[in-house]
């Protein structure tokens, strides 16, 4: 990854924002996304130069569920392995502070056209649906 810098721990709200922006638009608002980062296990990050152009995130209790949420590459930087690197990242970070001898499942919800970037990590659909909805905070 010539020209790239992978930085652990330092996503700003800001930053997540922007990513967020570039491909799905209308972000959640910066207090939501400032506490949702407070709230998450790690963060990983891609920059060029000072530019962040990929995120991933990880959420969970690292003894028995590890969920990859907002992975995102910028439109412009997409095909240049950084998906690669984020979810290899993120999957370190499981076994590094894991327990040894265990097993955590590793989840993620995928759109059907990511489902072969995915497979190639070793996820694999299952019967189940995931269910959602938006709660609206009162």
């Amino acid at each position: 990854m010539d020209g790239f810098e992978v930085r652990r721990g330092e996503l700003t709200a800001e930053q997540f924002t922007a990513l967020w922006e570039s491909v799905w638009g209308n972000a959640p608002t910066m207090e939501q996304v400032s506490l949702a980062l407070e709230n998450t296990l790690f963060t990983v990050s891609i920059c060029d130069g000072e530019k962040c152009v990929a995120m991933a995130r990880m959420i969970g209790d690292m003894g028995l569920c590890c969920y990859i949420k907002d992975v995102v590459v910028h439109p412009d930087y997409q095909g240049r392995g950084l998906g690669r690197t984020l979810i290899d990242e993120l999957l370190r970070f499981v076994n590094e502070h894991g327990i040894s001898g265990t097993s955590v499942f590793v989840e993620l919800a995928a759109m059907p056209d990511k489902v072969p970037f995915y497979e190639k990590f070793g996820f694999s659909a299952n019967e189940a649906h995931r269910l959602k909805m938006m709660y609206e905070i009162k």
